[in-house]
């Protein structure tokens, strides 16, 4: 896959601005752990190779545990996932499939009733920037790093 564009030298101020903000949501009170699976889940259901990958490496450097992250797509199923981060996993899904899912009100009860509203607030715009930067990364063909061994693969 070639890429079509490189935003953050053609819109430098925006893609700044919202590296900005992405600083701004890992200084929050969110946990860290819940936001690498929430910037995981949203690059899973975004497909976005490339920040899938990027939030892996993170957060198996913070230490969070490979096979919890092996299995962040099949969270529904899988038994590694506390109450609180299954709330935040599906508050992920559902503002991230907005189209979809319209998110509904058992998604909003879930969330509220392991997060405060101030998290809840700065957990929405935490999937709402992971959300937009998945999109630049996709729309613009962000090249993901092929590892040596795979490059005679794609």
């Amino acid at each position: 896959m070639q890429p079509r564009m490189n935003i953050p030298n053609l819109a430098p101020d925006l893609f700044n601005s919202v590296m900005g903000l992405d600083r701004a949501i890992r200084a929050s009170e969110i946990d860290r752990d819940i936001l690498h699976l929430v910037k995981l889940r949203a690059s899973q259901i975004n497909g976005c190779a490339y920040c899938v990958d990027i939030h892996v490496k993170e957060s198996l450097t913070d230490g969070l545990d490979a096979q919890k992250l092996h299995l962040v797509s099949t969270w529904r199923e899988s038994p590694f996932f506390t109450a609180r981060e299954r709330a935040a996993l599906e508050w992920t899904d559902s503002v991230t499939l907005i189209s979809d899912t319209g998110v509904p009100d058992s998604a909003y009860e879930a969330v509220r009733a392991a997060f405060s509203e101030a998290e809840i607030a700065q957990l929405t715009v935490a999937i709402g920037a992971i959300n937009l930067l998945n999109r630049i990364a996709v729309s613009s063909r962000t090249p993901h790093p092929v590892p040596q061994r795979a490059q005679n693969v794609a």
